[in-house]
């Protein structure tokens, strides 16, 4: 079972090169970030011709997420609990049924934080992981097949950044930012791409500005982690770098993994 994380920077204006790379990539489960449009809005029509099944995180002109499956959902989760005043689409779950069980993914788009000068956008980065943390550790304790796929706007590693001290200065390689990040996975979680590669040149994101794409000026900030349960089915993973040379495209690409997982 193939499954993709993408931000896609705005679907209804990329929606050719999605169709496109859906039909080129054949993917069974999407995750989609940065849809930027309401639900209402989605172009839930060219995206169901293809076969898939769509459900929304939508909000107007910025943030979204959804999720594309092949597979009929079990069940939709939409907002990450813990804020009730968290007005932001960052979050959706789509559970499915497989021949080994549950296999539930989340669809991920964490606060930016800049400026980190801003407490109050930075602290709701910081904030925003805790409760991303709070929410892992008790799906953790369903002992499912659980993948939390997205823009995670966090650099890692300086490994993860082509010039990382170009990055010092973000939030998005902040010591805070990198810790939490930690504290995540050591709830038991595999990152995916690192379990199949320690290369110092993969990226996910590429700038529009400065020819970053060009001079392959990029960071990697989009991840898939995986429970024990899933990692137990995991096989491979892969960045889909070749998106980026698409006319308009987002600037960001598809990371894919495969599970040994079918559907029940």
């Amino acid at each position: 079972m193939k499954i993709v994380t993408w931000n896609i920077n705005g679907v209804r204006a990329r929606i050719g090169n999605l169709t496109h790379w859906l039909t080129e990539s054949a993917p069974d489960i999407v995750c989609l970030q940065e849809i930027k449009t309401l639900d209402d809005q989605f172009p839930r029509a060219e995206i169901e011709a293809l076969g898939y099944n769509v459900e929304t995180n939508g909000q107007k002109s910025f943030n979204g997420v959804a999720i594309l499956s092949k597979l009929p959902f079990d069940e939709v989760n939409r907002g990450l609990p813990g804020d009730d005043a968290d007005d932001h689409a960052r979050f959706i779950e789509g559970v499915f049924s497989t021949d080994k069980g549950a296999l539930r993914v989340a669809s991920l788009y964490l606060p930016n934080g800049n400026p980190i000068d801003d407490e109050r956008k930075f602290s709701y980065k910081l904030s925003w992981m805790a409760r991303l943390e709070r929410w892992a550790e008790e799906r953790l304790r369903l002992e499912e097949a659980l993948v939390l796929a997205g823009d995670y706007n966090v650099i890692p590693e300086p490994g993860d950044a082509r010039f990382p001290d170009n990055w010092r200065g973000d939030a998005l390689f902040q010591p805070q930012t990198r810790q939490a990040f930690r504290r995540l996975k050591n709830l038991g979680f595999t990152e995916a791409v690192r379990a199949v590669t320690d290369s110092a040149d993969v990226y996910t994101f590429w700038d529009y500005q400065a020819g970053a794409w060009q001079k392959n000026n990029g960071i990697r900030i989009d991840h898939l982690l995986l429970s024990p349960e899933a990692a137990n089915r995991f096989s491979s993973a892969s960045v889909e770098k070749h998106v980026r040379a698409w006319e308009k495209p987002s600037d960001h690409v598809p990371v894919a993994i495969d599970l040994a997982l079918q559907p029940a």
